[in-house]
């Protein structure tokens, strides 16, 4: 499965830093606010050593990593959700993503001006929350629209539809977001046709200075106490200091470069293991002379739906799945000295996936 990833944040706050240390593709960034004319698209390899291992023993033509598309939504600002500033036509860009990574300005830079006058990260996040909310509002109030017409019909399921969006409109109008709405899933099934922006599973990245890259700022601690007890995960990158990183070519000056700023791993990593916790997705791996691929998948997913996510032919003529576990690769050395210790498995299609597994579906079509 492809996983996407929207970048958001107030404009002038390092998203776009943000959006090229993580990217193949490099976007422009500019001083100036709303100088963006469109959202960026770009991919992200997703950092696994345990795919280079796999490769490392194994000797493929071709190794594949599991990639993330990652979208960098133009700045907003207040009233983005009526057409200022950049308009509400980047909105819907967010509609597309299973995920928000929410940048926020947590450093001083009297040559990059605040379009608000000041460093404030959690008065920005508010003003960004409050945009989602109003558009997440709107889109209420015309599915109520929609479903009063059909509930004179005398049909019961637009009325039950109503009840469940009146709760949703009350909510956002107390300024909450519909991902903290105390409702069942019975109840949440009325708004997931609107994929509402506020539902969506959200990463804050507080965005500071090289010297606060390894212990973060008063601004991050700001942060962190405005969404505690939120559950919600708080990254710290140097945005500018990463993008450098991202640039030199060999690990080892990388290695090194992170070293001297107080750091063990590129922020990206980081990032990118945060999306897949919120959003329960775990990898697993196909190996042979050809190609080592690591492949996603949600937690929870049987063998033969991951048959799917590699083809769907091998999904649809599923005969067995043989499983190895990362661990026994590694320590054996090979397919063959896995199967000769009688470490490999054979799973049927309703076997659960776990997080590491290098499989070989058997399929007939």
């Amino acid at each position: 499965m492809a996983l996407k990833c929207g970048i958001i944040g107030i404009t002038n706050i390092g998203k776009t830093t943000i959006f090229n240390c993580m990217s193949r593709t490099k976007a422009e960034t500019s001083s100036y606010a709303f100088s963006a004319s469109k959202s960026n698209l770009g991919v992200v390899d997703v950092p696994d050593p345990r795919l280079e291992e796999i490769a490392r023993l194994e000797k493929p033509a071709r190794l594949t990593h599991a990639t993330v598309e990652i979208v960098d939504i133009p700045g907003l600002a207040k009233g983005s959700s009526k057409g200022e500033g950049v308009g509400s036509s980047f909105l819907s860009d967010i509609q597309q993503t299973d995920a928000i990574i929410h940048v926020l300005r947590c450093f001083d830079d009297i040559n990059l001006p605040h379009i608000e006058g000041s460093v404030n990260p959690v008065r920005d996040l508010e003003i960004v929350d409050l945009e989602l909310q109003v558009k997440d509002l709107e889109m209420v109030e015309r599915k109520i629209i929609r479903m009063e017409k059909a509930a004179k019909s005398g049909e019961k399921e637009p009325k039950r539809a109503i009840e469940v969006l009146n709760k949703y409109r009350e909510h956002f109008e107390n300024f909450h977001n519909a991902r903290t709405i105390p409702l069942d899933e019975d109840e949440k099934r009325f708004a997931e046709d609107m994929f509402l922006l506020t539902d969506k599973p959200v990463i804050y990245v507080c965005n500071v200075d090289d010297a606060s890259a390894a212990a973060g700022n008063k601004y991050v601690e700001q942060v962190r106490d405005a969404l505690k007890g939120t559950g919600s995960a708080v990254l710290v990158i140097a945005g500018k200091l990463e993008e450098e990183i991202a640039e030199l070519e060999s690990p080892e000056d990388r290695l090194e470069f992170l070293r001297d700023a107080g750091l063990t791993e590129p922020g990206v990593n980081k990032l990118i293991r945060a999306a897949y916790g919120i959003l329960d997705l775990q990898s697993f791996f196909t190996a042979g002379p050809k190609e080592v691929r690591a492949w996603t998948i949600r937690k929870g997913k049987t063998a033969k739906q991951a048959a799917g996510v590699i083809h769907s032919d091998l999904e649809r003529g599923f005969i067995r799945a043989e499983v190895i576990k990362y661990d026994d690769f590694v320590t054996l050395g090979s397919e063959h000295a896995v199967k000769e210790a009688g470490k490999m498995k054979l799973e049927g299609k309703e076997y659960i996936v776990q997080d590491g597994d290098i499989m070989f579906i058997r399929f007939n079509v």
